[in-house]
């Protein structure tokens, strides 16, 4: 068993950004809904599967917002076109045969992760379409991540060289640095690099918080201070690959 995820509004948000503006929204609508059919199609020539998922966000509040208000505080809000179009869209997707997945109060990534994690327990291969650095912490489990737009496996070579660190340590980088994409601060005052030092030194998240007392400076000062945002950012980057979804993979397979 080959499974292909999607995530779902990563790849209609990157398709919709570079649609040109038409004079008539008919033919603006219809290009929109046509240009994700090409691309989802490219991404099913490209990696090829033998089940595929399209996995959307809820469109209720997720866990992440209700445990921190401000997360994703920063991002700009789906544009009135491209949320009229999401319908046709994935209707077109189904049309395709390729079903969309969305379940109550989860983001898609979390829904991604849990699919993938059971997936590869039950010795099938995984490929995550997606530009989402998160991702990549899965790479530790054993799925492939693809970044279908630059046409680039995100693998653990290229964790290393963009973050300095191992897939597994992601996490824990982005719990000491924050992430501002996502409107998470982490340790105020300390970015990637000395984030990734600490973690060379240290090991992990729990490892730094430990050695606060004993790093010198401001620094250790910092560390100290922020350990409950730097274990909040945690909770909230880490993908969790245990949610209850309520379906069945077999309703995903495609027809060759």
């Amino acid at each position: 068993m080959r499974v292909l995820l999607i995530d779902g509004l990563n790849l209609i948000r990157r398709v919709y950004a570079g649609v040109p503006v038409a004079d008539d929204p008919g033919s603006q609508h219809e290009t929109i809904v046509k240009s994700c059919v090409l691309s989802l199609q490219r991404a099913l020539r490209l990696q090829p599967a033998t089940h595929v998922v399209c996995a959307m966000d809820s469109r209720s509040p997720s866990w992440r917002l209700k445990a921190y208000p401000d997360y994703k505080k920063n991002r700009s809000p789906m544009p009135d076109e491209l949320r009229d179009c999401l319908p046709a869209i994935l209707d077109a997707f189904r049309d395709i045969g390729v079903k969309a997945s969305e379940v109550e109060g989860l983001e898609a990534d979390d829904v991604i992760a849990t699919i993938a994690r059971r997936v590869v327990q039950a010795g099938g291969a995984v490929t995550v379409v997606s530009t989402d650095k998160s991702f990549c912490q899965l790479l530790e489990f054993g799925v492939q991540v693809y970044d279908h737009f630059a046409d680039v496996e995100h693998d653990h070579n290229w964790v290393s060289e963009r973050f300095g660190v191992d897939p597994g340590q992601l996490v824990d980088l982005f719990a000491l640095a924050g992430d501002s994409s996502l409107g998470i601060p982490g340790v105020r005052s300390v970015g990637i690099h000395t984030a990734v030092k600490l973690l060379h030194d240290y090991g992990d998240l729990e490892g730094v918080l430990s050695a606060a007392a004993r790093i010198p400076g401001r620094l250790g000062n910092k560390i100290n201070e922020g350990r409950d945002d730097a274990r909040m950012a945690r909770r909230l980057v880490a993908l969790h690959s245990d949610a209850e979804l309520g379906i069945n993979l077999k309703d995903f397979r495609i027809e060759a």
